[in-house]
């Protein structure tokens, strides 16, 4: 077993239904119920690297992705940092500085250990996140999603740099392709979700 990762993203609207403290917990609820199609065998299989789009009355508030090589894991998403450590000194410095951003905000817990990935003044007025890896408002998912469009075209501008100091022969995120893979993978969520001002959620069960 090990840590796993879903990635939703939902409509804020809907979750400003509730107070802060219930929100996340209506955001699990939705995805479990049983009318969603997800867990009776009856509903569309899962295409990894795309969408699956709940059935039943929450079915216009929120959405789940699923990662094309994580298999629901959370390991390639770690790993993604932990490469990053190694290739970011030898990364030029404008998008070394916008993939810290990038990654700070979404997967990588920085040199330090210590980045928060959760809006808690809008998921939660309490200390517990229990199962919740990313909690983002609408607010910094559009930042996100607008980091992500400035990295896009300069990507490929690190692969010797990851090449060189970060690619390994085996385990997760072994080599540039699935790196930039990845990242492309939660480009496309933050832009899905910005687009309607949604809010993006990565929950561990």
């Amino acid at each position: 077993m090990g840590l796993d990762i879903t990635a939703l993203i939902a409509d804020r609207s809907w979750l400003e239904e509730v107070p802060l403290g219930e929100r996340l917990q209506r955001l699990r609820d939705a995805w479990y119920d049983d009318g969603t199609g997800f867990w009776d065998g009856d509903g569309a299989a899962a295409v990894k690297g795309d969408w699956k789009w709940p059935q039943g009355p929450d079915s216009s508030f929120f959405g789940v992705y699923e990662f094309l090589h994580a298999s629901g894991s959370f390991k390639a998403h770690f790993w993604a940092g932990q490469r990053w450590e190694s290739a970011r000194d030898h990364v030029d410095p404008q998008l070394r500085s916008e993939l810290d951003t990038l990654l700070l905000g979404l997967i990588w817990n920085g040199l330090n250990g210590e980045a928060e990935h959760i809006d808690s003044d809008f998921f939660s007025d309490g200390p517990s996140f229990y199962g919740v890896l990313l909690a983002r408002a609408p607010d910094s998912v559009q930042e996100l999603a607008e980091t992500w469009e400035r990295i896009r075209p300069g990507l490929g501008g690190m692969e010797r740099a990851f090449t060189e100091h970060a690619a390994l022969p085996h385990g997760w995120v072994r080599n540039f392709r699935e790196y930039r893979g990845l990242l492309e993978e939660w480009g496309h969520v933050l832009i899905e979700a910005a687009r309607p001002g949604w809010c993006v959620v990565g929950l561990s069960e």
